[in-house]
């Protein structure tokens, strides 16, 4: 039977600029294009996970604008229900802006907006959401009050819960991190976390485990070209990356973490849905954007070894 999966986060749209070459502090640059894309990092998880062949619900906000009423349609082209996210009157929708450069590097400037209003309340609002899933994914693009509130939530209740830790926050509590199923940090977020600098595999899996004294119980590292490396108190592996011709960087991650938990919910060990996961990402940076770079599932019988 398969699992049900619960993303509680982020929508934004995401005005993706193309450039020669991102500005240094003070420079100027002329761009290419400006394109309007779906996004935001909860809305990309829900997103993939559908298109992914997943049961998938989505709790989150957006104004009443046509972009809010943008993103919406789109959940709900790959399947997502959509029940659970909010439409504010007075608020914008969240805003990403995203320069690109042709060697697929990207730097992204967040403007919230009604992201902020993913609150305990909305979340006790549509309670039957969170009763019916077995797996919850969320982000740091909402308030850490409302993440910390989904982490009590999801211990109360015996969910599983996978936590993508961007963007990254320093200092947090300790306790804040017991009981959590899964963190999926990048190296640079995995540094911020723990307050440490780290260069080398052996430095990784120190910093993992430092997260793993405190309650976690895997951490999943994305390394970009380097692949992946999955530590748990007792073992930790590194996974290869696929070798292919990075376009656009764009929610590779936000698509690692919801192929992950897909392929988890499907029955997968771990290491099977970490190879399904860095399958899903391979297509995803030969493509432009979030969520049009996200492909369905039969798209990847040529490339799937999961």
């Amino acid at each position: 039977m398969k699992k049900k999966i619960l993303v509680i986060g982020s929508l934004n749209t995401d005005f993706l600029i193309e450039t020669d070459k991102i500005p240094a502090p003070g420079e100027t640059v002329l761009g290419h294009s400006v394109s309007h894309i779906p996004g935001g990092k909860g809305a990309n998880q829900a997103y993939a996970a559908g298109k992914l062949g997943g049961e998938v619900a989505m709790i989150g906000a957006v104004g009443n604008d046509p972009y809010g009423k943008k993103l919406i349609e789109n959940l709900l082209s790959a399947g997502v229900d959509a029940s659970g996210i909010e439409i504010c009157e007075d608020t914008p929708t969240g805003q990403a802006y995203i320069s690109l450069e042709p060697s697929g590097e990207n730097c992204i400037i967040v403007i919230p907006g009604t992201n902020h209003m993913v609150t305990p309340e909305l979340i006790q609002k549509h309670m039957a959401l969170v009763d019916s899933c077995d797996y919850i994914l969320t982000q740091f693009e909402i308030p850490m009050d409302t993440v910390r509130y989904i982490k009590k939530l999801a211990l109360q209740k015996g969910k599983r819960l996978i936590v993508d830790p961007a963007p990254a926050v320093a200092g947090l509590e300790a306790d804040f991190w017991n009981g959590i199923s899964i963190v999926k940090p990048n190296e640079t977020e995995l540094a911020l976390l723990t307050g440490r600098e780290m260069n080398s595999r052996e430095e990784y899996i120190e910093g993992a485990r430092s997260l793993i004294d405190k309650g976690v119980e895997t951490v999943v590292i994305t390394l970009g070209k380097a692949g992946c490396l999955t530590v748990t108190r007792d073992q930790a592996d590194l996974f290869p990356a696929h070798i292919v011709k990075t376009v656009d960087s764009t929610a590779a991650g936000d698509s690692f973490t919801a192929a992950l938990s897909i392929a988890l919910s499907e029955g997968a060990d771990m290491k099977e849905a970490v190879a399904f996961a860095q399958t899903v990402c391979a297509v995803v940076v030969t493509r432009k954007g979030a969520q049009s770079s996200i492909p369905a599932r039969d798209e990847l019988k040529e490339v799937m070894s999961y």
